[in-house]
């Protein structure tokens, strides 16, 4: 095997290292910024005259003005926004239900451990 072709090799083998290293940054940051917000729920559940369903729906209500507002950051103007909504909106509740289902089922799996540290 040549220099050249070990160090192609060697270079590619770094390069894919470096990029499965940064989804995987990537994907914990992820994860650390929806564990803040599961917190920050999870702070508000324990003041007993706030009903859990009333945290879950501001939270709800939180996502979607949020995500509302970064939708609208691809756009110049109204004109250019309003005839996306419906296609926006497809995208944002298809990959809620995804994460929906995907924690369900989660839960399902688990039920027991999840309920007994809950308690």
């Amino acid at each position: 095997m040549s220099e050249e072709t070990l160090a192609t090799e060697t270079t590619s083998e770094t390069s894919t290292d470096t990029t499965s290293e940064t989804a995987t940054n990537s994907q914990n940051a992820f994860y650390e910024r929806a564990s803040e917000l599961i917190k920050l729920a999870n702070q508000q559940n324990q003041d007993p005259a706030i009903k859990t369903g009333e945290i879950s729906a501001s939270f709800m209500w939180a996502v979607a003005r949020y995500n509302a507002w970064f939708a609208s950051t691809s756009f110049e103007t109204q004109a250019q926004m309003q005839p996306k909504k419906q296609e926006m909106m497809d995208y944002y509740m298809e990959r809620y239900k995804e994460m929906l289902e995907a924690n369900l089922d989660d839960y399902i799996e688990n039920f027991d451990h999840y309920r007994a540290t809950q308690k």
